[in-house]
């Protein structure tokens, strides 16, 4: 089937999470948490070493919502339920619709961190890939020094695969830098 033509919701729930993808006007509410988590995202996110402007931010929202609309990939956006509180941000990179299979990508706003919110919201990707784009695999990359994302995806029940040594530069300091791989499989 062309995925066009999958009928895909465009937001969803978890117990404490409003889980949706972009819709106009929320690029300053991104920017904003991008800029207050900067220190924190730096090491491991290129995009957020030099923020980009509120019209670049509101720019990349609704080029999102045509990629969603467009089944092209899934950038999510993480809200505390019930409010319009941005917190962080995922998504369902790299689609293969031949598999399907697609990547989990994530970060949580620094006010937000160790209190389970980014797992919750895995998971709740997880079943949302599973059950609305029938995805039979689901991977996650992270720079082997990043042990809080790698940590992540063991709560979430993924598979550690390996490592690809120093497969890319780190953004920061030009050295060689390794990525480790982890996956979970569509339940049989």
């Amino acid at each position: 089937m062309n995925p066009i033509m999958r009928e895909i919701p465009y937001s969803f729930d978890t117990e404490r999470l409003t889980i949706r993808g972009p819709l106009p006007g929320d690029g300053d509410k991104v920017r904003t948490a991008v800029l207050e988590s900067q220190a924190e995202l730096k090491p491991w996110m290129p995009w957020a070493v030099k923020v980009a402007s509120a019209k670049d931010y509101e720019i990349r929202v609704r080029e999102g919502q045509i990629k969603y609309l467009g089944r092209q990939d899934f950038w999510l956006l993480i809200f505390l339920r019930g409010t319009e509180t941005l917190i962080g941000s995922s998504g369902l990179h790299s689609a293969n619709w031949d598999v399907p299979s697609f990547e989990i990508g994530y970060w949580l706003h620094t006010q937000h961190t160790g209190q389970g919110y980014i797992t919750e919201a895995v998971e709740g990707i997880c079943q949302f890939a599973y059950s609305q784009l029938e995805a039979q695999r689901l991977f996650i990359r992270c720079d082997s020094e990043n042990e809080r994302s790698a940590a992540v995806a063991r709560r979430c029940g993924f598979t550690f695969e390996g490592t690809h040594r120093h497969d890319s530069r780190d953004h920061l300091t030009n050295e060689l830098a390794s990525t480790h791989f982890f996956s979970r499989l569509a339940a049989k």
